[in-house]
């Protein structure tokens, strides 16, 4: 998909417009990455009934990005680097968090997590209060979330944290880094939720195509990488 400037302005604010508003938006990355469409949508706006969303519209996994500079307040860091820590009594580990994705860099994958008021963790209902409740903790970081954090979830659970790059776009072209730059734009807590969307008849990815369907029959914006980045001051 190729767009000018002006119209890459007109997507990004309508992006913005939903996500303030608390709607879906979808984000494709970019064919020479992972060549997938995320939907996005704030995660102070999260109900059960988006999990449900997510679960049958999209399919991937539902997992929540946040920004470099919450990650750090609450310690946080990324999957591979507690692996490399384990690997020191494990070395076959080594092999495997030294493997780099085939699209170019690493997962943002940080740790897992279950609101401690949730049962199993994986319920529409469960997801959505772990997730709400995750972003209370970012919104109120500066004050009581740090310390509330450990004493409010437990690890593993069932929502996948995903930590944004510490440079946004300069230094990472990833769903997790995109979907945080627009949350910047929108002026939200930087916590968000994505999910990847799949396609049932082929088994793979849902192509730009089906999403620009899926987009046009439902009024959701759909943005791409370069959008984003033509529009956004890092």
């Amino acid at each position: 998909m190729v767009v000018g400037t002006l119209n890459s302005v007109s997507l990004v604010e309508d992006a913005v417009r939903f996500l303030r508003d608390g709607k879906f938006i979808l984000i494709h990355d970019s064919k020479s990455r992972e060549n997938e469409v995320d939907m996005v949508k704030a995660a102070q706006y999260i109900n059960p009934q988006d999990i449900s969303t997510m679960r049958n519209d999209a399919g991937g996994l539902i997992c929540l990005a946040i920004s470099d500079e919450i990650a750090s307040k609450l310690k946080l860091i990324f999957m591979h680097e507690l692996l490399h820590l384990a690997s020191k009594n494990n070395p076959s580990l080594s092999k495997m968090i030294n493997s780099i994705a085939p699209y170019g860099d690493r997962p943002s994958f940080s740790i897992t997590i279950n609101h401690v008021d949730t049962f199993t963790g994986i319920t529409d209902i469960d997801r959505a209060l772990t997730i709400t409740k995750m972003s209370e903790i970012c919104s109120d970081i500066d004050n009581f979330g740090k310390y509330e954090f450990s004493k409010k979830f437990r690890s593993p659970g069932h929502v996948p944290i995903l930590i944004a790059a510490k440079e946004l776009l300069k230094e990472r072209s990833g769903h997790t880094e995109l979907s945080i730059q627009l949350m910047k734009l929108a002026n939200l807590i930087p916590t968000v939720v994505i999910c990847e969307m799949l396609d049932s008849d082929t088994g793979g990815a849902l192509t730009i195509e089906k999403a620009s369907e899926y987009s046009a029959r439902y009024k959701i914006p759909l943005v791409e990488s370069l959008q984003i980045k033509q529009t956004c001051v890092n």
